[in-house]
């Protein structure tokens, strides 16, 4: 009996042991280190090879998210970023009974911009905060209808590959829009205060307002009210649009054209929302991310209720911004400082821009095969436990400045296989802004006391750094590991990680590691429009704020 009480002691114990050794290494594995203590670790630090590589044009059709506006960076120079959409119908194959005197009381497009609740009042009223808008000027907007088709498919390949809508092609959209009519958001009126009249804010004088957006119910007469509230929106592009000219597109439509969504982009091919600077602001403006996917165009007009009922009654009928879209971008793209890339020694200052920009390329331990490389060899020998690695970069303050906005987030990946590196997948944290997710593997902006930077607030950073971990303990660990070439890009998202293509490859190589012919960016790079001047691996900067590999580890006794 009491042996028999001792083996099951002794299994559990032993279970206990090896359950506990699993899980230590579960989450070693899974997360690294948290915080900066490493006591009884040792630390090495290793030089990279870091140096730039302009991107020229870049896909931007059906992006997740879009740049919209016009914005003058104080370093990187102007954007205009203009956009065109198909439309869809809601419904389709709608039915008007009485074509000749349907009468078109409104028509208005909304599209909510990236908001965070704050509180009601005891009106009703809420206030919000503003996400991932920059510059606060006015810009000019115009709303037109779209005549160029834009294809799913790419005729050139038998129809066999999707079609590809570059960032350069504004000049194609400005050459064919209008065709039946002006600008559509001619209305002279403030969408918050309908008493003011010649206001320029739904167009010529547009901007980005935090205000909760307020529909008032009509008087009894059918005059505009200014009392009922009927609805309440949060904040967004609201703009009237031209009723005659939907009218004629829509309820007087040839027969045929709105019985589906295909046919009916085919004949009402869109909407440009075109921008350029405003007289009222020519040399600033202001920017903002939009999912214009989440908009929609409202037709309120009147009609009979039905073929056997003459009774005409209010009815909507709505257009949403769906299908097919294309993000055109028009940027200087200064690069104070920029010289010719040096694969060899390094640069002195990495440009990160977003859109249509620039980025990184990194070499780790020389860019040299995993197997040929002494350095990791030596690891092995020796029998390194890499606890923890990292690469911090330094922003140049002085090339940045200090009021050009900063990306809140950079972005590592494996250049060659075109994904993110295994301590991405591993990392599953979690914030509520699912901008911060996965902040162990990091990358985000940080104060010079580490903490990060609020992106909300006026502060500025200083560093960024990645953790990566299980990356380089797979280089050490595993001798036929590819220690491949690293891309560094700013990011929006950090959880969108498809690529897009870039309209021209680019090729890299450098001693020691093979060429590489690469097509494609994390399409989170092509939708920030922010940049960063980072200093680089060049033997010019100062040792302080050189790029560095470091790497924390134990040794067996």
């Amino acid at each position: 009996m009491k042996f028999n009480f001792f083996l099951k002691t002794l299994i559990v114990g032993i279970s206990i042991v090896i359950f506990a050794s699993c899980d230590r290494d579960f989450n070693e594995l899974g997360s690294g280190i948290l915080g900066d203590e490493h006591y009884g670790m040792d630390v090495s630090n290793y030089g990279v090879n870091a140096y730039n590589q302009l991107l020229g044009p870049v896909q931007t059709n059906n992006l997740p998210v879009n740049q919209f506006g016009y914005y003058n960076n104080s370093v990187f120079g102007k954007t205009k970023a203009s956009f065109v959409s198909q439309l869809g119908l809601a419904v389709a194959n709608p039915t008007f009974y009485d074509p000749t005197n349907v009468v078109v009381d409104s028509v208005y497009l909304y599209v909510p911009y990236y908001s965070t609740f704050v509180s009601t009042d005891d009106n009703s009223d809420s206030t919000y905060e503003l996400d991932s808008i920059h510059g606060t000027d006015k810009i000019k907007v115009g709303v037109y209808e779209s005549t160029t088709v834009l294809e799913s498919l790419d005729a050139s390949t038998g129809f066999q590959q999707i079609q590809k809508y570059y960032s350069d092609k504004q000049i194609d959209y400005n050459t064919s829009y209008g065709a039946n009519g002006g600008r559509l958001n001619n209305d002279n009126k403030s969408v918050y205060d309908h008493t003011i009249t010649n206001d320029k804010s739904q167009n010529d004088e547009f901007v980005f307002d935090k205000r909760q957006i307020k529909i008032y119910k009509k008087n009894a007469d059918g005059t505009p009210g200014f009392t009922d509230v009927s609805e309440r929106k949060a904040p967004g592009m609201l703009l009237n649009l031209d009723t005659a000219f939907f009218k004629d597109k829509i309820v007087n439509a040839p027969a045929g054209k709105l019985y589906n969504n295909n046919v009916f982009k085919n004949y009402f091919r869109g909407l440009y929302f075109k921008v350029d600077a405003s007289s009222a602001s020519a040399n600033q403006g202001s920017l903002a991310m939009m999912n214009f996917g989440n908009g929609v165009v409202t037709m309120i007009y009147h009609d009979k209720t039905s073929a056997t009922d003459a009774t005409v009654i209010r009815k909507t009928l709505s257009l949403n911004i769906s299908g097919n879209t294309v993000n055109l971008l028009d940027n200087e793209n200064i690069f104070p400082g920029y010289t010719t890339p040096n694969p060899i020694t390094g640069d002195s200052n990495l440009y990160l821009k977003g859109g249509d920009g620039s980025m990184a390329i990194i070499d780790l331990f020389n860019g040299e095969k995993n197997s040929d490389n002494l350095t990791l060899n030596t690891m092995r020998t020796d029998k390194w436990l890499i606890n923890e690695a990292s690469i911090t970069f330094h922003v140049n303050t002085t090339l940045l400045g200090t009021t050009a906005p900063e990306p809140n987030r950079i972005f590592l990946y494996d250049l060659k296989n075109k994904r993110p590196l295994v301590d991405y997948y591993i990392d599953a944290t979690t914030r509520a802004s699912t901008k911060y997710n996965k902040f162990v593997h990091d990358g985000l902006l940080r104060k010079a006391d580490g903490n990060i930077v609020v992106q909300s607030s006026d502060e500025r950073g200083t560093t960024y750094k990645i953790k990566i971990t299980n990356h380089i303990r797979n280089l050490v660990n595993f001798k036929d590991s590819t220690n491949v070439r690293l891309g560094l890009v700013v990011t929006e998202g950090i959880t969108q990680i498809s690529n897009f293509y870039l309209k021209s490859p680019y090729t890299t190589s450098v001693s020691g590691a093979n060429s590489i012919e690469t097509k494609f960016m994390p399409v989170a790079s092509f939708i920030n429009p922010l940049g960063t001047i980072l200093y680089g691996s060049n033997s010019s900067v100062p040792d302080d704020k050189r790029i560095k590999l470091q790497i924390y580890y134990t040794k067996p006794d």
